[in-house]
């Protein structure tokens, strides 16, 4: 039988703008594809996946951990940053995943979580048997538990101290996260000498970048909240030198769960650059806060307080991920809004967030669903996407912690959900058998038969982006609009940008209300011009001599509108609204 993705791919190419075009695709291995038959997902299932995910349109799977692990956090506790996990494969699987992505031109990040490691990794307890040996000062170790009282619990529903005491050690040792992830000292130069090993480790065998887990936190310092302090952007700053030396192309994501003015930081600057990409936290809180008060100005306020970052850098922007979705970004009147808009049951929560995908947390709703997914794929930054949720999967709130959003991807109706022949009750979590996200109404078979379907919807609109490089390189600028449910701005090209696609130019109107709604947009600067649709080429109206333009959206209604070049023919100044017809090409 011929496969339903198959697509022919010439590898990858050269660019080293890849990251600020590229949509990223986070990947569970456990939770993709059971190769073996087993009841958990390994490198063997995801390559035979790769297919579908190039047929998707995605550009870059993220792949979070897969190392040694005694999953006591989901693979983020590493006992040993050079071995596989065993029920995930071998280094030869990850080589062949690695492979197999860069021929069908699809690139491959890892997660590498550099700030602590599990308490049974070989380093931790050699730290803690012999602490005049070679380890003993690879970890935060002190007499005392009162050091560092400035810094946040960030577990505050699992720890209750950011110190534990080692009883073979007889010290208490520093720990940002759980009890049972030791934090490494950095400012033992030896730990810097070992994690740039590991990374150029995996960069030889050929992984496109990584994302460094947790990275505010790799230094302490008494007197202050222990994060993002200087020695760790000097240590950023000396591993990006490696990285573009040794390996260039290769790029270095920052997961800073922090305020936009000290993110910016990471990316440090043009003379002594960090990260690549950092990602934007604000923002996706604000999405879902904007839908349920049905107003733009919470967004658009976020993107005006959100700085400037240096030339060749991006944003990476999420809708839902592995992590609970976190309400540390927004003021608590709004926190407390949100639980009650999207988490009403206890259950939903976890941390400071709400522990749902993204289907359930908008009520299945696909009009919220296309217009949610629309904001993404427009506003500045570089995409992540949650394997799932471009079939609309549903979460189990009935699961421990996390796991409540990281159950087996559905690829059809038969038993598992087509993830494993295993037994049921073998596997790793239960495949979602709630009423209305149930698997066998909701997988990729059922979905790939109708065109309608919000897999199509996702692949369709994925290739248009990936069509306008403007998505990914162009500026952003808000556009005032008279109603204050509609959300409006410019994604534009420079005009040096290639001929291809000089100066251009895309308007992005959204209706955030639940009712159809009329604007006006003021464009002055492009009175006359010319608009088309760019999912389907349609002409619109043109913009006004004095530069207005009306539009009426329907309900949670959006439009991706090009405007024409200058040099195109405009609109006849008499109706407004019949162009003048001539030969071009209808993407101008």
């Amino acid at each position: 039988m011929a496969n339903p993705y198959q697509l022919n791919a010439p590898g990858l190419a050269h660019d080293p703008q890849w990251h600020r075009k590229a949509v990223f695709y986070e990947v569970l291995v456990r939770a993709f594809a059971d190769g073996n038959g087993d009841g958990s997902g390994d490198l063997a299932g995801l390559i035979d996946k790769l297919d579908y995910l190039q047929w998707l349109g995605i550009d870059c799977l993220w792949v979070p951990p897969f190392f040694k692990s005694p999953l006591r956090d989901g693979g983020y506790d590493i006992a040993d940053y050079y071995d596989v996990l065993d029920e995930f494969g071998t280094i030869g699987d990850f080589r062949r995943l690695v492979s197999e992505a860069h021929a069908r031109g699809l690139r491959i990040v890892i997660d590498l979580p550099m700030n602590h490691t599990s308490d049974e990794h070989p380093w931790f307890q050699a730290s803690r048997s012999d602490p005049e040996g070679e380890y003993g000062d690879f970890y935060v170790w002190s007499d005392t538990d009162e050091l560092y009282s400035d810094a946040r619990i960030i577990f505050v529903d699992t720890e209750e101290s950011n110190w534990t005491f080692d009883p073979i050690r007889r010290q208490f040792f520093w720990h940002r996260f759980f009890h049972h992830q030791p934090d490494l000292n950095f400012e033992n130069p030896k730990v810097h000498e070992a994690m740039f090993d590991v990374v150029r480790f995996w960069l030889d065998l050929g992984v496109d970048g990584f994302r460094a887990d947790a990275i505010p936190y790799l230094f302490e310092e008494d007197g202050t909240n222990c994060e993002n302090l200087p020695p760790t952007h000097a240590f950023l700053r000396d591993l990006r030198r490696m990285v573009d030396e040794e390996y260039p192309g290769r790029i270095i994501i920052a997961e800073a769960n922090q305020p936009p003015f000290e993110v910016v930081e990471y990316f440090g600057t043009a003379e002594e650059p960090e990260c690549h990409m950092c990602f934007h936290f604000p923002i996706m809180p604000k999405l879902y806060y904007a839908l349920r008060d049905q107003l733009a100005a919470p967004i658009i306020q976020t993107m005006e307080e959100t700085p400037d970052i240096p030339v060749g850098t991006q944003w990476g922007t999420f809708l839902r991920n592995h992590d609970e979705l976190t309400l540390e970004m927004v003021t608590s009147e709004e926190r407390e809004a949100m639980l009650g808009w999207y988490a009403p049951d206890s259950r939903m929560r976890a941390n400071v967030g709400i522990r749902r995908r993204l289907a359930p947390l908008l009520d299945n709703s696909r009009a919220e669903l296309e217009l949610i997914h629309a904001l993404l794929l427009a506003l500045p930054g570089s995409p992540f996407l949650y394997y799932g949720d471009e079939i609309g999967m549903g979460d189990n709130i009935w699961l421990d912690d996390r796991d409540a959003s990281r159950t087996p991807m559905q690829w059809n109706p038969d038993r598992n959900a087509g993830f494993s022949t295993a037994d049921p009750g073998k596997l790793y979590l239960p495949v979602v058998s709630s009423l209305i996200f149930n698997f066998t109404n909701v997988n990729v078979e059922q979905q790939l038969a109708h065109s309608g379907s919000m897999l199509h919807w996702i692949r369709q609109v994925l290739g248009v982006r990936r069509e306008h490089p403007v998505f990914g390189i162009g500026t952003y600028r808000n556009v005032r609009a008279s109603a204050p449910s509609v959300l409006a701005f410019l994604r534009e090209l420079p005009a040096d940008a290639g001929e291809d696609f000089e100066g251009e130019a895309i308007l992005c109107i959204y209706n955030l209300s639940r009712h159809p709604a009329s604007t006006e947009l003021d464009l002055s600067e492009f009175a006359g011009r010319g608009l088309r649709d760019v999912f389907g080429g349609s002409v619109f109206p043109a913009i006004g001599s004095d530069g207005r333009l009306g539009l009426t959206l329907g309900s949670q209604g959006f439009y991706w509108l090009r405007l024409r070049s200058a040099r195109s023919d405009v609109y006849s100044p008499a109706t407004q609204s019949m162009p003048l017809i001539k030969q071009e090409d209808p993407s101008r």
